[in-house]
């Protein structure tokens, strides 16, 4: 079955800058893992899922958590049961491949057509993790033990390691990536992702949404920054109760944001505009400045 198109432009849904596209489509030349770190809520999981439609490529999701180890990327052998089984004289405990579960990296290696594989959110694991999967990235197959036989991909799949930068990561691992930074959308770009999510609108009411939140977002002192998910979510609000621009001026009710529990998400935050919004009444200190 023929490959994929190589080339990633962006799709209809996914506003990509030209740096992304260019670190994308070099990270799929070299045939080696794009590794991807930027704020929370810069679509860096997101990116994956886009990839994988803008080539037509089967998209594969390995999610990392904290007990996450690099073995069960490859598969896990469940001995207990078989054990189990075989005390019962169950004719399937005789067959070990019957208690082999194949890990992500396993699907990824023998999928049909050249997957897209996203190990999200890395940095979660032990900081032995990327180290421990250094040889299986790097050559592409592993050994198993069990079966002895050794698990090859036909082709690389095209990786996809995403980070929020919770863990420094090894050098050797770094050594192995190619490396992408996702920078906060400028203001064009960002109205750009918004005419994308509400197609049609009204121009004065974004603009006026986004000096205010670029406001909140530069304030000193602000524990969580509000992300781009964040952004459109107060506007899915904004626009259903049919808020009017002028109510989002930070200068005109000496008061935090209407419907600010979609952008602030800490009782830190909360009570720094609140004390904020008392000088701005008190004196005309604007909250921001």
């Amino acid at each position: 079955m023929q490959d994929a198109p190589r080339r990633f432009e962006g799709t209809a849904d996914y506003i990509a800058t030209d740096d992304l596209k260019i670190a994308v489509n070099a990270a799929v030349t070299l045939e080696r893992p794009l590794l991807i770190k930027g704020e929370p809520g810069t679509g860096k999981t997101v990116l994956a899922y886009e990839i994988a439609a803008a080539l037509g490529a089967p998209l594969i999701t390995w999610h990392v958590k904290s007990t996450t180890k690099a073995h069960n990327g490859l598969y896990e052998y469940d001995a207990v049961n078989r054990l189990r089984d075989s005390q019962l004289g169950e004719e399937r405990a005789r067959e070990v491949r019957n208690y082999l579960r194949p890990g992500k990296l396993w699907e990824a290696f023998t999928a049909p057509t050249r997957p897209v594989l996203l190990i999200d959110e890395i940095d979660k694991a032990d900081i032995e993790f990327p180290n421990d999967l250094l040889q299986e990235l790097d050559r592409m197959e592993f050994y198993v033990q069990e079966t002895n036989e050794t698990i090859r991909a036909e082709r690389r799949p095209i990786v996809i390691i995403t980070s929020n930068n919770e863990k420094e990561l090894p050098d050797a691992f770094l050594r192995r990536c190619f490396f992408h930074y996702i920078r906060f959308p400028d203001d064009e770009t960002m109205k750009a992702i918004v005419e994308v999510h509400f197609p049609g609108i009204k121009p004065r009411l974004v603009g006026q949404a986004l000096k205010t939140f670029y406001a909140l977002r530069d304030t000193p002192g602000l524990k969580k920054k509000p992300s781009t998910s964040e952004l459109l979510d107060w506007l899915k609000l904004l626009l259903a109760d049919d808020i009017d621009p002028e109510a989002l001026r930070q200068d005109a009710a000496g008061a935090i944001p209407p419907l600010h529990g979609a952008l602030l998400k800490n009782e830190q935050d909360v009570h720094l505009f609140e004390r904020l919004a008392f000088l701005h009444r008190r004196d005309g200190v604007r909250p921001g400045s």
